[in-house]
């Protein structure tokens, strides 16, 4: 049995004193593989660094969080192509419209997502999408510049169960976090319903804990947590979990080299 954690953010500062210790105790707790997006300029050279220290467990993605995107939002965009050139990423991530901090650059947030994801395609990888408050914007941006043929999941699903089958109907992958773990999410409902061969594990460390560590940091290791309420959910077993989301997580991120030979 092993897990992929297919969001977490190991560059970040709260893991910078104890990243080794992190990564082998999720490696022990069978998180045998971890995706880390980017952000923007500030965190591609540390994205770079904790995946080539991690070789076998850890791999990146180049991307422009939409967060991230300004005016002069170019410059940033170079910078992704060249940590994709230079690099072996294995998504383009993370990349999208964010509509619940700042609506100031949204014409440019568009612009950054279509180009990037027009960058996926040219690259033949798969596309990591933030969506948060802009689930439905996303989808008519996808729709008008034709881009359905770029394989994607939608990270930290935020959406309805209805928004989940008509993207699972367009081939899309959802990603569940430690929100499904809350009382009353959404999120609960969409990874009971939909089919387990479109769902993500992922963090998202070292933000959004699941309970019962709700507000302290996040951890890859915390998956499993992830992993058990979603069998909770479904009345099945934890291995049924594990073997149908890593068999999802390969079949999105095929670049991942695949583990083999980790029985229940």
């Amino acid at each position: 049995m092993q897990f992929i954690d297919t969001h977490i953010h190991l560059d970040a500062d709260d893991f910078r004193l104890d990243l080794k210790e992190v990564i082998e105790e999720a490696i022990t707790d069978r998180i045998q593989t971890m995706l880390v997006p980017n952000v923007d300029t500030t965190t591609a050279s540390r994205v770079v660094e904790v995946c080539r220290q991690f070789p076998l467990h850890c791999f990146p993605m180049a991307g422009l969080h939409p967060t991230s995107v300004k005016e002069d939002f170019q410059h940033e965009i170079h910078d992704v192509e060249r940590m994709l050139a230079q690099n072996s990423c294995i998504a383009i991530g993370e990349i999208g419209v964010d509509l619940y901090w700042d609506k100031t650059f949204i014409a440019e947030q568009e612009r950054a997502f279509v180009y990037q994801m027009n960058l996926a395609r040219e690259a033949g990888l798969p596309a990591v999408i933030h969506s948060r408050k802009s689930l439905d914007e996303i989808v008519r941006i996808i729709k008008k510049e034709k881009l359905h043929d770029i394989p994607a999941v939608f990270h930290c699903f935020p959406g309805s169960v209805e928004q989940a089958k008509d993207l699972v109907e367009m081939g899309y992958y959802l990603g569940i976090g430690g929100v499904v773990t809350f009382k009353n999410a959404s999120m609960a409902e969409v990874a009971k319903e939909i089919p387990l061969e479109y769902l993500l594990l992922e963090t998202d460390a070292p933000w959004l804990a699941p309970v019962p560590w709700r507000g302290k940091r996040n951890e890859p290791k915390y998956i499993r947590l992830i992993a058990e309420k979603i069998a909770e959910l479904r009345a099945i077993q934890l291995s049924e979990v594990a073997e149908k989301t890593t068999a999802a997580a390969y079949s999105l991120f095929s670049k991942v080299p695949q583990k083999k030979g980790l029985k229940n």
